[in-house]
């Protein structure tokens, strides 16, 4: 079992998600007793499995069949849009950081998994890149970033999330 994170490393790591939020355009749940709490959660999972998933959600602790729970999560932008707060309620939108509004609850948007593998398999096989391209379009799952080239980037220019979150564009 992973040891608890220290107060000083929850600090830490609120503080490079506040900085990374904010230069995305994103924010942080004020509710800085929740954010502890989730923060915390994320860092457990760090512990548990290598990699921060989502608290709130049931890891299987295989990276490839986590990696659209992995924060931030390929659903926090949809989420924050239609409910003013991604699943976990970590990333809020402008008007809950200001204390304007209240997120409502958000449903689960994550498919089951019979669902994920048929799409993984789907990406997996996918034609030649549309449009005629001489390279593959790469889409980030958690901003939708797009590029065109061999390969994915190794971190998202726009949300920093590592390459495995691209997949090819269709």
């Amino acid at each position: 079992m992973p040891d608890a994170a220290s107060d000083e490393e929850v600090d830490r790591f609120i503080q490079g998600l506040v900085e990374e939020a904010e230069a995305g355009g994103y924010h942080i749940n004020p509710d800085e007793e929740f954010t502890r709490g989730l923060v915390r959660g994320l860092l457990a999972n760090r512990g548990r499995y290598g990699y921060i998933s989502c608290p709130c959600r049931l890891a299987s602790g295989n990276r490839e069949d986590d990696l659209d729970i992995i924060c931030p999560c390929d659903y926090r932008d949809p989420d924050i849009a239609e409910y003013a707060a991604c699943y976990c309620a970590l990333y809020v939108n402008a008007e809950v950081e200001a204390g304007l509004s209240a997120a409502a609850p958000v449903p689960e948007r994550r498919p089951p998994p019979a669902e994920r593998r048929r799409a993984k398999e789907e990406r997996a096989t996918a034609g030649p890149a549309p449009g005629g391209l001489n390279y593959p379009v790469w889409r980030c799952r958690v901003c939708g970033y797009l590029c065109a080239r061999n390969e994915p980037p190794e971190t998202c220019p726009i949300c920093r999330v590592s390459r495995d979150r691209f997949e090819r564009f269709m």
